[in-house]
């Protein structure tokens, strides 16, 4: 595996490489990540995956100084995993002159997590949009986890990077059911089983709420009852209509964005 922080490097090591795989990551690798990446290994020659912690996406500097941070524990993981390139810029080989604040996304941007998160999906654009121009990979693999941002994600590489097609990967959990996330080492022990009972709940009512036996009223009181801080959001959407063009197959999903103490967690089951 190498490592490399220059993008000259980089695009001499992988410049006739016609089938490239790239994973973007923040770092914190946990199994959703290396499923990406063993996906990826699968379908490609090469794979590059980033680390790169970007600022830009994060509503409050709080936030960013607080997001997990464990460079060697993943370096030591990805070796593991025989990837070919691990790709570790600096802000200003990503930023040389500031972001791009006229990035054009999916209006998907105004639900959801972007109600309470203004520019954060515009930030995620730009970032890959940068990575994107460097690696000019063939396929590029998101988790379902974030699920909106998958789907806004997608639309932009579409429209702008037609030459590389986005991977969809299935949401991987714990046993107990929570979402894998790089956050999720900043709960306590109870806060996990709080989050696991989240789930739980979820799992079991969704279809309840279909059959509208159930109201999200209702749902929202047994979540809070648990001890969630605060629910930003929960929200039950046809998946298949949150983006164009849409399709007629009626598809729901829960989508849900919750505190447990200080640390943010979305889901969608």
């Amino acid at each position: 595996m190498k490592i490399i922080s220059h993008k000259n490097k980089l695009v001499k090591f992988i410049q006739n490489e016609k089938n490239l795989g790239f994973v973007p990551t923040m770092g914190g690798i946990h199994l959703g990540h290396i499923s990406l990446i063993k996906r990826s290994i699968s379908q490609c020659n090469k794979t590059v995956v980033s680390i790169f912690i970007n600022k830009p996406q994060f509503n409050r500097n709080h936030d960013f100084k607080k997001y997990p941070r464990a460079l060697n524990k993943d370096i030591k993981k990805l070796k593991k995993l025989k990837i070919d390139l691990l790709y570790l810029p600096k802000n200003k080989e990503i930023y040389p002159n500031g972001q791009n604040k006229n990035i054009k996304i999916s209006s998907l941007k105004n639900k959801l997590c972007g109600k309470n998160r203004p520019g954060h999906f515009q930030a995620v654009a730009d970032v890959i949009d940068r990575f994107l121009k460097i690696i000019k990979p063939k396929k590029i693999y998101f988790g379902e986890k974030d699920f909106q941002q998958l789907k806004i994600i997608e639309n932009f590489i579409k429209k702008n990077h037609s030459e590389t097609k986005l991977i969809p990967c299935k949401t991987i959990r714990e046993n107990n059911g929570i979402a894998l996330s790089s956050r999720n080492c900043l709960l306590s022990s109870d806060e996990k089983k709080i989050a696991a009972k989240i789930f739980n709940i979820l799992f079991k009512n969704k279809t309840k709420l279909l059959k509208k036996k159930l109201s999200l009223t209702d749902l929202r009181k047994k979540i809070y009852d648990l001890g969630v801080n605060k629910i930003e959001y929960i929200e039950l959407l046809d998946i298949n209509k949150l983006i164009k063009p849409y399709k007629k197959i009626k598809k729901y999903k829960i989508f849900i964005a919750y505190y447990l103490g200080s640390t943010r967690l979305i889901d969608n089951i």
